[in-house]
């Protein structure tokens, strides 16, 4: 006896994508789009319109024409300086902001509810207080018969007095104080969500303390190392004012130049170009982070698999 195959079924019509028009004639859809116009509105008048003209300002030579002087002349001779400079105490304020907050968020995370919450109090009230009373604060504290030197002094500390302001050390100080609260914060938030028992699994299965912190806890808190360290950076940047009081000429940063340029040389398409310079940077910072977070996440997955 034969058997007859099924049937073959049709095959089901495959959809055609929905045209402009008829997406428009979905009430959701306009209604989605009124919401969002103010938004979107407010974006292009206060984000993009300043930096498109910030851009064609900075690709505009005295005559009105086009050029990339201006961007020549940022990588070069002082200038050049100064954005090295930048970088550098930029890149130092992150680092140290990070040991010193990664101390600070560890220590934290371990106390009662009650108690980290006061502390995280003490790390961040202080960020509300203007950062021109602060920064003042520090020159007062770091002067020459300051706080910190009298004390050094009193204690016959070999080499004090100091000089703690007008260079390096003043601004890094400074910017690390600027910064600290925003680095405790993102590592107390990650540091909370570990697992303790993870560390706790790691001990019964005979790790030492050194190894349990190497290849359990700070994986753990890697993620928030970066966000922290990244950030600390992108904002150390465009940082004006603690620089500004509490560095010399040899500590000048671009924000300073920027200033310099536009309120005693009125030459504004040169700091248009030091400020599209210093937004690429700000952009390089970001592409990093995606980046980092990109291979961590592969680490991650290639160490479960395996």
């Amino acid at each position: 006896m034969a058997v007859l195959a099924p049937a073959s079924r049709p095959a089901a019509p495959v959809p055609r994508k929905k045209r402009p028009a008829r997406v428009l004639s979905d009430r959701r859809t306009r209604f989605g789009l009124l919401n969002a116009a103010p938004v979107v509105l407010y974006l292009l008048i206060l984000f993009v319109y300043p930096i498109f003209s910030t851009l064609m300002l900075s690709l505009k030579d005295q005559a009105g024409g086009f050029t990339l002087h201006w961007y020549a002349d940022a990588f070069r001779g002082a200038n050049l300086e100064i954005l090295f400079t930048t970088l550098r105490i930029s890149a130092e304020t992150s680092l140290i902001s990070l040991v010193v907050g990664f101390v600070l968020a560890s220590a934290i995370s371990r106390l009662k509810p009650l108690w980290a919450g006061l502390a995280m109090l003490v790390v961040v009230v202080p960020h509300f207080i203007s950062a021109l009373v602060r920064t003042y604060g520090w020159i007062i504290l770091l002067g020459d018969n300051g706080v910190v030197n009298n004390a050094l002094t009193d204690t016959h500390f070999p080499g004090a007095p100091f000089q703690l302001l007008y260079n390096e050390i003043g601004v890094v100080i400074g910017t690390t104080a600027v910064m600290l609260p925003y680095t405790v914060l993102l590592l107390y938030a990650v540091m909370k969500g570990i697992d303790r028992r993870l560390l706790a699994a790691a001990a019964s299965l005979g790790a030492g303390k050194i190894t349990i912190f190497r290849r359990v806890y700070v994986p753990l808190v890697a993620p928030g190392l970066v966000n922290a360290g990244v950030l600390c950076f992108i904002l150390c940047l465009g940082y004006y004012l603690t620089p500004a009081l509490m560095g010399g000429e040899k500590q000048t940063m671009v924000a300073s130049l920027i200033d310099e340029q536009v309120m005693k040389q009125n030459q504004w398409n040169g700091a248009s170009a030091l400020g599209i310079i210093l937004l690429l940077f700000t952009f390089a910072g970001l592409i990093l982070l995606r980046l980092l977070k990109s291979a961590g996440e592969a680490y991650r997955n290639r160490g479960t698999a395996s």
